[in-house]
C-alpha cells in the first residue's frame, strides 16, 4: 500500500465543510492542516472531519507542511497570490471557482503555474455530478443520436427579500457580477462537458431584487461547433417545487436526431427513442454531500489524475474556455447582440 498523499487546505466558508467531508472518505488522502484565521470556525471543521492541524498563516503551512497538495477553498481576490506560492513551493493546487475576480487575472493564475511544473485543476463540480456523467455516456453513445439542443431551467428561490443571501453567503450581496459569474459558470462549462466547444453567446440579464448589487435573472443562449444550441433560462429569486432546491439545481431536456434524454429534479434520468415510450435510464446516485456526491467524485478524479499523469478535465487551459464564454455573455448583455467566440 502506497502512502496517503499529504494534503493542506486553506479556508473554512460555508461551502468548505463539503470538500472536507469528502477528503475524509478518500483513503489515499489525508488532510494534515488547514489554515484559517478564525480558530472556532477551524474548529468545526477539524473536529469532525480529522484535521490536526491549524494555522492561521498559510504561507507558514506550506513551508511547514510541505504537503503533496494544497485545497484552496477562499474567495477569488485571495488566488493569484496563493497559487503563487504554492507554486513556487512546488505544491500541486486545486483552486476553487470564481478562479479569479476577472478573466486577465484568471490567465495570470494559469500561465504563472503552468510555467512552474506543478498539476493544477479549477474546482468546477457540476460536470461531476452523477446525472451529468450518466448524460454524457448516453450521448457519446449516440442513444439520441446528433444533438440538437439543451434545455436547462433553474430557479434557487435563494435570492428574494430584505435578508436575501445573509443566512449562507452573505457576500453575494455585494457582488457587481452575481449569476453568470457565480452560478452560470457551472452550466457554461456543463454545456461543454455535453456538446462541445461554444461558438457564439446572446445573453439576457436582469437584476429582480433591489437589495443586491448584481444580476439575478438571465436569459443565455449558446451555439456550438457542432450547429446544436444551449438555453439556461434561470433566476435566484424565484422558488421551485422541487423536494430538494439543492439536489439537480433544475431540469435539464437534450433533444438529438434520435430521441431525448430528460433529466428531472430527484435525479431520474429517461430517454425517450422517437416513436417510442418514456424510458426510465438506471444509475447510482446518492444524496451525499453536496449535489449527488460531486464534490467526492471530483476529488476523487483529481487524485486518480494526479497519481496517473492524465489530463485533468478542467484544468487551467480548459477552465480559461468556459471563462471566455463567461466574458461573452456578460459582452453580450451589454450590447444586447450575440458575440461570436
Amino acid at each position: 500500500m502506497q502512502n496517503k498523499l499529504r494534503g493542506v487546505a486553506i479556508g473554512a466558508g460555508y461551502f468548505s465543510k463539503f470538500q472536507y467531508e469528502a477528503w475524509s472518505r478518500i483513503p489515499e488522502v489525508q488532510i494534515v492542516a488547514l489554515c484559517n484565521s478564525n480558530l472556532d470556525r477551524a474548529k468545526n471543521i477539524m473536529e469532525p472531519y480529522g484535521v490536526k492541524k491549524h494555522y492561521t498563516d498559510y504561507q507558514e503551512m506550506i513551508l511547514a507542511e510541505k504537503p503533496d497538495f494544497v485545497d484552496i477553498i477562499t474567495p477569488p481576490e485571495t488566488h493569484f497570490e496563493m497559487c503563487k506560492f504554492a507554486a513556487d513551493n512546488g505544491v500541486h493546487i486545486i483552486c476553487q471557482k470564481p478562479l479569479a475576480p476577472t478573466i486577465e487575472e484568471s490567465k495570470k493564475i494559469v500561465d504563472y503555474v503552468s510555467k512552474k511544473g506543478v498539476r493544477f485543476v479549477v474546482h468546477e463540480n457540476f460536470r461531476f455530478q452523477p446525472w451529468h456523467r450518466e448524460i454524457k455516456k448516453i450521448i457519446d453513445n449516440d442513444d439520441i443520436g446528433e444533438l440538437f439542443s439543451l434545455n436547462f431551467r433553474s430557479r434557487m428561490g435563494d435570492g428574494w427579500g430584505e435578508d436575501a443571501y445573509l443566512a449562507r453567503q452573505p457576500y453575494f450581496r455585494d457582488y457587481k457580477k452575481l449569476l453568470i459569474y457565480e452560478t452560470g459558470v457551472h452550466f457554461i462549462d456543463t454545456f461543454r462537458y455535453h456538446a462541445g466547444e461554444v461558438s457564439s453567446a446572446y445573453a439576457i440579464l436582469k437584476r429582480l431584487n433591489p437589495v443586491i448589487k448584481g444580476e439575478d435573472s438571465g436569459l443565455v443562449v449558446l451555439n456550438f461547433e457542432n450547429n446544436s444550441h444551449a438555453i439556461w433560462d434561470a433566476n435566484r429569486y424565484n422558488e421551485n417545487n422541487f423536494e430538494k432546491s439543492r439536489y439537480t439545481f433544475g431540469e435539464y431536456l437534450i433533444d438529438g436526431s434520435k430521441g431525448s434524454i430528460r433529466l428531472y429534479s430527484d435525479g431520474t434520468i429517461t430517454v425517450q427513442k422517437l416513436g417510442q415510450e418514456e424510458q426510465r435510464h438506471n444509475y447510482i446516485h446518492n444524496d451525499v454531500g453536496f449535489a449527488g456526491d460531486c464534490c467526492f467524485i471530483f476529488q476523487s478524479d483529481f487524485i486518480d489524475k494526479l497519481f496517473s499523469g492524465e489530463p485533468f478535465e478542467t484544468s487551467g487551459e480548459n477552465y480559461l474556455k468556459t471563462l471566455q464564454v463567461q466574458e461573452a455573455v456578460y459582452k453580450s448583455a451589454e450590447i444586447n447582440a450575440p458575440v461570436i467566440l
